[in-house]
């Protein structure tokens, strides 16, 4: 049943790196749009990078030049290299995966259908 895993999460001092991986199973495999959100405490999840097909790209202004999101051939796997690391980026990170996309328009929040469980990362100061 598990359809999206993540792993490379963990503690950090702020300005290091760290390379998130989401492997995709069943039903998400080959999905047409996936991406990484992230949620801190108190604050509601947000959209950090997204990937298409395509390759074409989307990012958060807050996380643009700093973080690049990449997909292996296969279309199995998500990756997101995350650079020059804040405190401010300290949240648990999700890994997501939508079924269906409507011409160029990047799915919203609600319609990523696939998730995964999350993986944590802790910048300090």
């Amino acid at each position: 049943q598990v359809q999206l895993v993540e792993s490379g999460g963990g503690l950090v001092q702020a300005g290091g790196s760290l390379r998130l991986s989401c492997t995709a199973s069943g039903r998400a495999v080959n999905s047409p749009v996936m991406g990484w959100f992230r949620q801190a405490p108190g604050k509601e999840r947000e959209f950090v990078a997204g990937i298409l097909w395509s390759s074409r790209t989307s990012y958060a202004d807050s996380v643009k030049g700093r973080f690049t999101i990449s997909r292996a051939s296969t279309k199995n796997a998500v990756y997101l290299q995350m650079n020059v690391l804040k405190p401010e980026d300290t949240a648990d990170y999700y890994c997501a995966a939508a079924s269906v996309m409507w011409g160029d328009t990047w799915p919203r929040l609600d319609e990523y259908n696939y998730w995964g469980q999350g993986t944590q990362v802790t910048v300090s100061s």
